[in-house]
């Protein structure tokens, strides 16, 4: 049975096509979390895939050689038009699979479960899917960690995208800079002039409510002159306000830096519980306001956890915990192994992709777009080494008001 096309098909499409990620070289990020959701449902085969018109596009696999399927046959194409998991225990049974060809040919497919990949906006580009040549079923703790997977592909992709939104922006902005002296000159040259006597006869025009013919020619002539200058100024005002307020900027507000990072561990505890890794959560106590990109902001903080969990053995342990440092801060702490062990996690993350996110290898790729969102926040992010305690990870942000005295209450969260 052929799916139909969401209601939104149209727009759907568009913001596939707006993350230019069609068609694009594997990345170690994406390729670790389809090995780890294959690990997870203990299923050969697991895949990010997106749906364009007419075909799947697989952007991560693992258990086929393939990079793609049409559309028509598509359990994904099933899948992208609800906003929770869907799960086919057993293909032969189900009357939208029984005959398709993915099921009676080669490939065989008994099992699917698929995690819709939803954008902040709402359009859902394809799946993160496991699949098997068996019937079965999943647990709660296997449906619950496909889910947070899935989260974290769309946080992979849009992050990317912000990240080269933010390196245009900043570019822009750097160009038009370096125009800034022309700017000036023109509006305290070559353009003061006209701009007074065009002034002086607009003045005029309104107080007497008659042209005077003699000062329109004068007005005309001394524009007619610098009308490339004009031009100029209004394309240079014009691009300014482009790179400052366009849609491709962070969107800035208050928000309460504790409030988020909760919501971010929250986000990665199925992942971390799938690999028996405990995280304590300590980001409780007051609220610390800071200026965010809400969206975004939990999006990275919400990779840095993926990120620990990923790196960290099965057993170990990361704390999670806010407070206020030279400004309010998140810290994660990768604590000692309870056999003694001492663990490498953040300095690996810290040095390899942090520190230096310019000469950044593939597998930490997606730390390196974490850093240039944090960048763009006036965040600092700093490593510490305590001997016994393990190593701790602080991203410090700037207060939004530099008073800790008039901080909010907010009330604790174990």
């Amino acid at each position: 049975m052929k799916a139909s096309l969401p209601d939104n098909e149209t727009d759907r499409l568009a913001a596939l096509y707006a993350l230019d990620i069609l068609d694009s070289e594997p990345e170690q990020d994406f390729d670790d979390i389809v090995a780890l959701a294959s690990s997870v449902c203990r299923t050969p085969m697991s895949l990010v895939t997106l749906l364009d018109t007419d075909r799947q596009w697989f952007k991560a696999r693992v258990g086929t050689e393939e990079t793609g399927t049409d559309r028509d046959s598509a359990f994904c194409a099933h899948a992208i038009l609800g906003r929770d998991l869907m799960v086919v225990p057993d293909a032969t049974k189900d009357r939208r699979f029984a005959d398709n060809p993915l099921v009676t040919g080669p490939t065989g497919i008994r099992f699917y479960a698929g995690a819709p990949l939803v954008t902040t906006d709402g359009f859902a580009l394809g799946t993160l899917c496991v699949v098997d040549d068996e019937p079965r079923r999943l647990d709660i703790e296997q449906l619950q960690a496909l889910r947070a997977l899935a989260r974290q592909v769309t946080s992979q992709m849009e992050l990317r995208r912000h990240a080269v939104a933010l390196a245009n922006t900043t570019a822009r902005l750097q160009e038009l800079e370096r125009r800034k002296d022309d700017l000036t000159g023109l509006l305290g040259g070559d353009l003061r002039a006209p701009l007074r006597l065009l002034s002086a006869y607009v003045e005029n025009l309104g107080q007497t409510g008659h042209q005077d013919a003699e000062m329109a020619d004068l007005v005309a002539r001394a524009t007619a002159g610098h009308i490339r200058g004009f031009l100029d100024l209004l394309h240079h005002l014009t691009e300014m306000a482009e790179a400052g307020f366009g849609s491709e900027c962070l969107h800035m507000r208050q928000i309460d830096l504790t409030g988020i990072t909760r919501r971010a561990v929250e986000a990665v505890r199925p992942i971390a519980a799938s690999k028996q890794i405990w995280i304590l959560n300590q980001a409780g106590g007051p609220a610390l306001p800071i200026i965010a990109d809400p969206v975004r902001l939990e999006q990275v903080l919400t990779h840095l956890l993926f990120a620990a969990v990923k790196y960290t053995p099965s057993g170990g342990r990361v704390r999670v915990g806010t407070d206020l440092e030279s400004g309010p801060a998140v810290h994660l702490d990768d604590m000692d192994m309870p056999d003694g062990m001492r663990p490498e996690l953040f300095p690996h993350l810290y040095y390899g992709a942090i520190a230096n996110p310019a000469s950044v290898p593939g597998p930490d790729r997606g730390l390196a777009v974490a850093k240039k969102i944090l960048d763009a926040h006036h965040a600092t992010v700093a490593l510490s080494d305590r001997p016994g305690d393990g190593t701790s990870l602080h991203v410090v942000f700037p207060p939004a008001n530099p008073d800790p005295s008039v901080l909010l209450s907010a009330p604790a969260t174990a």
